[in-house]
């Protein structure tokens, strides 16, 4: 299977038959100017539909939240704490003067409340897939780094499917667009800002992830509960990726890089290690 979209096309050829497609394709591939696709099983293709209607939820969750902040702050009604307990709490204890504004708020309260069970239902849905499907082991494999649980290693996985199909690290980068664009001709070297193409679930939740970078590599309760009883070779790279990309947080810090170019360069060699781990590379010694 090839991409359709990247046939290389003659501006001008307006003349279009089945026998000169398929010299046109034979010529083509002899030339290595195909681009091959990927095609996901079934299986694979119902776990990224679960995975995506949890994003979705959450998309619906924020603004739910916001049109109902934003209503409170209205009417003078400031909460003292985040998305809590007690800010739910705080919530259930409101009252307001005329009955629109109570039916009002109490319609987006109830959005809010449907939403939250909602997606802990999907959440649910998701630990039960990661524990049962054929890929269980390279997705407990993946919860090895630390950022990376359950939500994200399966969607992971189910965004980008065969590893393998990535013949180095590099390749996996630019899949997810994560290498920064270039324009250079002769002695003279641009690189701008990253590309973006392929597919982005998979450049969101690595740069989510990479996000835990900032702060010093450490193995907490969490992530050594998660990496008990896995193969000594994934958690020494899993310590590996937290010492390096904590390191290229500072030293880019340290060059006054604002953190939002910081996280994405983080992510793009958090999506080495990730590629590392999928694929079995063997570890070098340092």
């Amino acid at each position: 299977m090839v991409a359709p979209g990247l046939v290389p096309q003659r501006p001008g050829d307006r003349v279009k038959t089945d026998p000169r497609d398929a010299r046109k394709l034979a010529r083509l591939l002899a030339g290595g100017l195909l681009e091959p696709i990927h095609v996901p099983s079934p299986e694979l293709e119902a776990a990224r539909d679960l995975v995506r209607a949890r994003e979705d939820a959450r998309l619906d969750r924020m603004r739910d939240r916001h049109r109902l902040s934003k209503f409170c702050l209205r009417h003078g009604r400031l909460p003292t704490s985040t998305w809590t307990i007690v800010r739910r709490k705080w919530l259930g204890e409101q009252r307001f003067e005329h009955a629109a504004e109570q039916i009002t708020f109490d319609s987006y309260l109830h959005a809010v409340d449907l939403v939250d069970a909602r997606i802990g239902k999907l959440e649910q849905a998701i630990r039960q897939t990661a524990e049962q499907g054929p890929w269980r082991e390279l997705v407990a494999r993946l919860r090895c780094l630390r950022g990376i649980d359950t939500l994200s290693a399966l969607g992971l996985v189910a965004e980008i499917g065969d590893f393998g199909r990535f013949q180095t690290a590099e390749e996996l980068m630019a899949f997810v667009g994560l290498v920064p664009s270039e324009h250079s001709s002769g002695e003279h070297r641009r690189q701008g800002s990253i590309t973006k193409v392929g597919n982005s679930h998979v450049r969101r939740l690595l740069v989510e992830s990479a996000w835990h970078a900032r702060r010093r590599p450490k193995v907490g309760y969490e992530l050594a509960r998660r990496q008990r009883g896995q193969d000594a070779v994934v958690i020494e790279r899993a310590w590996r990726c937290q010492e390096r990309l904590y390191q290229r947080w500072q030293r880019m810090a340290g060059r006054g890089k604002p953190q939002q170019k910081i996280v994405v360069a983080c992510a793009r060699e958090l999506a080495g290690f990730v590629w590392a781990i999928a694929t079995n590379q063997p570890l070098r010694s340092v």
